[in-house]
């Protein structure tokens, strides 16, 4: 199976998995300084953003994911006040308009060049990756039950290389591979050596 297709099921499976993590929204999440309403407002505005490049995709105007990092701030900001019944409508409606958006690009439109939040050029293809490694992890953020143990392997996989070549000099650890996905991931973790066979050290929260 391509990774474009796998990444397609990773986004439902991950969207399924925060659509029953979604509780008790005006608790803390597992993120330093957000609620899990500023979770659940960061999961619809990042459907939105990638909806902004699977547009650009499929018509080739350019729109960019985010005005700014400081608008895409100020934007969970104000997100993360509204009810919890408005944030959930938003979170279905956002994700299945993504859904449906990346259904309709056809085999050619999945190679149009775009740029993505950091700046870097991506190809369209890129998109439901980007989707997938959102809904998995802010999943496990929202700090409601699920952890990186119920996350697929061959997604945990493909995580821990994506960090790997975007962090760039992470040392060599061992353990499980959910923990040590978790440990790549500045999340929390348990059971991850070092070389030297000590408790690794964390690392920044990465995403």
């Amino acid at each position: 199976m391509s990774r474009l297709m796998r990444s397609h099921e990773w986004v439902a499976a991950g969207t399924a998995l925060c659509r029953g993590a979604l509780v008790e929204l005006d608790g803390p999440s597992l993120l330093p300084g957000w609620t899990r309403k500023h979770v659940a407002a960061h999961l619809s505005l990042n459907a939105e953003a990638i909806g902004n490049l699977v547009h650009w995709a499929r018509t080739g105007e350019e729109r960019r994911m985010y005005a700014s990092p400081e608008q895409r701030g100020a934007d969970i900001e104000a997100a993360a006040v509204r009810p919890a019944d408005e944030l959930l409508a938003w979170f279905e409606e956002s994700a299945q308009v993504l859904a449906d958006a990346m259904a309709q690009l056809t085999d050619e439109q999945w190679q149009r060049p775009l740029v993505n939040a950091q700046g870097r050029d991506i190809p369209a293809s890129d998109t439901p990756w980007m989707r997938s490694r959102e809904v998995m992890i802010h999943a496990v953020d929202l700090g409601t039950g699920v952890t990186f143990a119920d996350l697929p392997a061959d997604f945990l996989e493909a995580l821990s290389v994506d960090i790997r070549a975007k962090r760039g000099d992470v040392p060599e650890v061992t353990g499980p591979l959910p923990e040590v996905a978790a440990y790549l991931a500045g999340r929390s973790y348990d059971g991850v050596l070092a070389a030297d066979g000590k408790p690794a050290e964390p690392l920044p929260p990465w995403l």
